[in-house]
């Protein structure tokens, strides 16, 4: 049973940083590619960011280019994402996801790319 855990959100003043970190367990396969995403009210879960398997390829939405960072440490099954610079647009319930790949180079930016969620951590940044 794969199961993924985050943790650290937070409630922060702008202008402050959170890490978030996803603990993952129950693959019997290790091609998986890990992701963020966040669903802020009266929107649409959107993607935030993305590592491969391999912890090589990394990818990030316009909105946190430059502010937020993915990292993967495969020894301790962890995913994790620092957040600098935040903004009240930053809002949101963040979720870490898991999607299978054929390679260990892959890295996935779409919701339906993605078979394993974890139940989400709140961040809110005030104004």
């Amino acid at each position: 049973q794969v199961q993924l855990v985050e943790s650290g959100g937070a409630s922060v003043q702008v202008g402050g940083s959170l890490r978030l970190s996803c603990v993952a367990s129950g693959f019997t396969s290790s091609s998986h590619s890990m992701g963020w995403f966040r669903q802020a009210p009266g929107k649409e879960r959107e993607f935030v960011s993305g590592v491969s398997w391999n912890g090589l390829i990394n990818m990030y939405a316009e909105s946190v280019q430059g502010r937020f960072a993915i990292s993967r440490d495969l020894d301790k099954n962890t995913v994790f994402l620092e957040m600098n610079n935040l903004t009240p647009e930053d809002t949101a319930v963040y979720y870490c996801a898991a999607a299978p790949v054929d390679n260990a180079y892959l890295v996935r930016s779409t919701e339906d790319e993605y078979d394993y969620w974890g139940r989400g951590t709140q961040v809110t940044v005030s104004p």
